[in-house]
């Protein structure tokens, strides 16, 4: 009989590469096969879904299983593609588990991109990329996205300032100068593509902080009175936004 793979939290997802389709058959990477076969001792006929950021959520039956490697085969689509709302977090890195942390919340959170940048006082200087989308695949899998968050390279700040695209605000976290109420500043502003950004451990030096006041496409706000980590000021300044101007509403 066949049955759904089922784990603590939910059904089995997986996101894969390959198209996704009625009858479409799938080849998950060794490791996933690895998962299904050995982790969750799945067996022909079981199933579970899967999704790719194109197709929207298929149901998939396993209907090949050896030792090392199976093969899936798409039924019904279960949900269709929706993109999530176009925010971008723009982030100074942080030592390796909280990164590891934040890539995941910001994905749970909704970003549709993630980029770090590099300050003055940003400590970590060396990006593992591929650990933060590994880490952003298994957050989407886990909280029912359909999509995946894009990661891109670390860039310098005022690189950052000087190519930034037309149209899409900035959300300035600004911990050290005057700046109305996240929330205010929010409300006062209009909707369309946003990004937030936020800082290092140190916060920004002063250079920094005028160069981006003085763009017209940033819009400084403050997250408080209390000092909050670099990773919880992004995840704060997510959730605020989503109530404000995103998909909470």
């Amino acid at each position: 009989m066949s049955a759904e793979l089922t784990e603590p939290g939910g059904g089995v997802r997986l996101h894969v590469e390959a198209t996704l389709g009625e009858g479409a058959r799938v080849v998950p990477s060794d490791g996933q096969a690895h998962y299904l076969l050995h982790v969750m001792r799945a067996k022909a006929g079981d199933r579970l879904r899967l999704f790719n950021g194109r197709d929207g959520e298929w149901r998939a039956r396993l209907v090949e299983a050896g030792k090392r490697a199976c093969v899936l085969e798409c039924e019904i689509q279960t949900a269709p593609q929706r993109e999530v709302p176009d925010l971008w977090l723009v982030f100074a890195p942080i030592k390796k588990t909280p990164a590891d942390f934040l890539a995941q919340k910001a994905t749970e959170l909704g970003v549709r991109l993630l980029q770090p940048v590099l300050t003055h006082r940003t400590i970590v200087r060396r990006v593992n990329v591929e650990r933060l989308r590994a880490n952003a695949i298994e957050a989407a899998e886990q909280a029912g996205r359909v999509s995946v968050p894009e990661v891109r390279e670390p860039v310098d700040l005022p690189r950052l300032l000087a190519d930034w695209p037309n149209g899409r605000r900035l959300l300035f976290c600004d911990e050290a100068g005057a700046a109305p109420a996240i929330a205010d500043a929010l409300d006062e502003a209009p909707a369309g593509p946003w990004a937030i950004l936020t800082g290092p451990e140190g916060g920004f030096d002063p250079a920094e902080r005028a160069a981006l006041r003085a763009k017209p496409f940033v819009v400084p706000a403050s997250l408080g009175q209390r000092i909050l980590r670099a990773d919880t000021a992004a995840l704060a300044a997510l959730a605020v936004w989503q109530s404000v101007k995103g998909d909470w509403r």
